[in-house]
C-alpha cells in the first residue's frame, strides 16, 4: 500500500511538469493582425490605407502572421507595402478595394519596364526584397481601374509589383478591374500561384500575370479573362533569366494572347513547360512567343492543350526589335531560339476567318530550330482564295517593316497556306497533323518556306494523307 501511495504520489506531482514540458515543444501559432483593429472602417468610402498598412508593419516586425481583410467588409486602399512574412489574407466576402484617385497611389514602387509606357509605374500592392510572403483567401482585391478614373493622362496604376523578392504564395483570391496590368513580378524567386481567378477588362493592357526575370514559377489550377496576355514571361535584365517555369490546369480567355514569351527578352528564357490548358474566345494568340532583345530562348513542351476560337494557336517570331524601356537605341544581335516541342494539341477555328492557323518565322539567316509540332488536330474555316496560295512576297519582320512596335501578325497579312505556315526554320519535325476545312480552300495545307531539315510525316487533309504537291516549299 505504501510503494502505490508514493507512486501516485509522484505520479500527480510530476503531471504539471509534463504538461508544461509537453506545451513548451508545441509550435507556436502565428498571430492574426485584423485591419479593423488598427482603425480600419471597413465601409468602402473611408480611405484606410493607414490602417493596413500599419497591421502589415507591426505584422511583420513582430515576426509574421496573417494580416486579415474581414468578410463582409471592403477596405478602401491606396498603395501599400505588403513585407516579409505576412500573409495578406481575405476572408471569404472580403474586398480590398483600389482607391479612385490616382494621388492615393505612391511615386515609390519602381516602374514598368516596358517602353512608351510610363502611364503604368504606379501600383496598389507593392512588395521589394521581401520573403515568405504572399496573399491567400477566398475574398477578393478589386482594383477599380474604370476608365472615369484612370486613363493615360492621369495615370493607370497596376493592381500587384512585387520587385526582388523570394518564397511567394497567392493562393485562391479573385483579382478584378486592374487599371492597367493585374501584376508584374520583376526578379522574383520561388513563386507558388494556385487557385486564383482574374478578372481584367475595365481597361486598357489588362495583363493578368507577369514573370519578368523570375525562376521557380509554378501556376496551376486558376481562371483568366483577360483585356491583355493573360500570362506574360519576360526576361528585362540581361543577368537574370526566366527559367524553371510550371503552368498546368488553366483556362484561358483574352483580348490579345492567352501565353506570350518574351517581347521583354534581354536575358534568356529556358525549361518552360505548359501543360494541361484550355484557350477559349482569344483574339490574337493562344501561345505568343517573340524573340527580339538579345537573349537565348530554349527547352520549352507546350502539350495537352484545348484551343477554341483561337486564330493563331501558336504564333512564333524571331526578329530585332527594343522592347525596355532602359535600353540603347541600337538593336540587340540575335542569338538562338529554338528547341521547342508542341503535342497533342486539339484546336477548332472553324467559327473563325480564314485568318487562323500555325504561324512560325524567324527571319532571313536568323532561324528558328529544333522545333517539333506533333499529334495536333485542327479545324479551320477554310475559304482560301488561289490569289492567297499564290502570295509570295510577305513582309519580313525587320526593322523597316516594324517601325518601332511589335511583330504582330497584321504586318504579314493572310498567309498561302490554310494550316501551317513555316518560314526561316531550321530542323522541324512535322508529324500526325489532322487538318479539317469546313470550306473549301485553295491554299495548300502547309507551306515551307526557307526551312532547312524538314521532316513531314502524317499529314492528314479533311481525313486523307496529303499528296506530294500539297506540300508546298517556297
Amino acid at each position: 500500500m505504501k510503494i502505490k501511495e508514493f507512486l501516485r504520489t509522484m505520479a500527480v506531482g510530476i503531471l504539471p511538469f509534463v504538461t508544461l514540458l509537453l506545451l513548451s515543444v508545441q509550435p507556436l501559432k502565428a498571430a492574426d493582425y485584423n485591419v479593423l483593429d488598427f482603425g480600419a472602417k471597413g465601409d468602402g468610402l473611408t480611405l484606410d490605407t493607414k490602417a493596413v498598412q500599419q497591421a502589415i508593419d507591426q505584422c511583420s516586425a513582430e515576426g509574421g502572421g496573417k494580416v486579415i481583410i474581414p468578410s463582409g467588409k471592403t477596405v478602401l486602399v491606396g498603395t501599400i507595402y505588403l513585407k516579409s512574412y505576412v500573409m495578406l489574407y481575405l476572408e471569404n466576402g472580403a474586398v480590398l478595394k483600389g482607391s479612385p484617385d490616382i494621388k492615393d497611389y505612391t511615386t515609390d514602387t519602381h516602374k514598368n519596364r516596358y517602353k512608351f509606357e510610363p502611364h503604368m509605374d504606379r501600383c496598389l500592392i507593392f512588395a521589394q526584397n521581401a520573403l515568405s510572403f504572399g496573399i491567400e483567401g477566398r475574398g477578393t482585391i478589386d482594383g477599380n481601374g474604370h476608365p472615369k478614373y484612370f486613363n493615360r493622362k492621369t495615370g493607370r496604376p497596376m493592381l500587384i509589383r512585387f520587385l526582388n523578392c523570394q518564397d511567394i504564395h497567392m493562393r485562391d483570391v479573385k483579382l478584378i478591374n486592374p487599371a492597367a496590368w493585374t501584376s508584374a513580378w520583376i526578379n522574383c524567386d520561388d513563386i507558388l500561384v494556385d487557385g486564383i481567378y482574374i478578372h481584367s477588362r475595365v481597361n486598357h493592357n489588362g495583363d493578368g500575370l507577369d514573370f519578368d526575370g523570375c525562376t521557380n514559377v509554378r501556376v496551376s489550377n486558376s481562371s483568366f479573362d483577360t483585356s491583355d496576355d493573360s500570362i506574360c514571361l519576360q526576361a528585362s535584365d540581361t543577368e537574370r533569366g526566366c527559367r524553371d517555369v510550371v503552368i498546368t490546369n488553366c483556362i484561358f480567355e483574352s483580348k490579345w494572347a492567352g501565353i506570350r514569351i518574351g517581347l521583354l527578352s534581354r536575358g534568356d528564357f529556358e525549361n518552360v513547360t505548359v501543360n494541361n490548358c484550355t484557350f477559349k474566345n482569344i483574339q490574337d494568340s493562344g501561345l505568343k512567343i517573340q524573340m527580339n532583345e538579345g537573349g537565348k530562348m530554349s527547352n520549352m513542351i507546350f502539350s495537352n492543350l484545348i484551343m477554341k476560337s483561337v486564330p493563331r494557336p501558336i504564333f512564333l517570331t524571331f526578329c530585332q526589335q527594343r522592347a525596355y524601356v532602359d535600353s540603347p537605341d541600337t538593336l540587340y544581335p540575335m542569338d538562338k531560339m529554338g528547341d521547342m516541342t508542341f503535342q497533342n494539341l486539339s484546336i477548332d477555328n472553324r467559327m473563325l476567318d480564314k485568318n487562323s492557323g500555325i504561324f512560325i518565322t524567324g527571319i532571313t539567316d536568323n532561324y528558328i530550330e529544333n522545333i517539333i509540332l506533333k499529334d495536333i488536330r485542327m479545324h479551320v474555316s477554310g475559304e482560301g482564295t488561289k490569289a492567297d496560295a499564290d502570295r509570295k512576297e510577305l513582309n519580313e519582320y525587320t526593322p523597316e517593316v516594324l517601325k518601332k512596335w511589335w511583330p504582330e501578325f497584321r504586318l504579314v497579312g493572310t498567309l498561302p497556306a490554310s494550316g501551317v505556315y513555316l518560314r526561316h526554320v531550321k530542323n522541324v519535325l512535322v508529324d500526325n497533323i489532322q487538318l479539317f476545312t469546313e470550306k473549301q480552300d485553295a491554299r495548300p495545307p502547309i507551306v515551307l518556306d526557307d526551312v532547312l531539315n524538314p521532316a513531314v510525316h502524317h499529314f492528314f487533309l479533311n481525313g486523307k494523307p496529303i499528296e506530294a504537291d500539297q506540300l508546298k516549299h517556297q
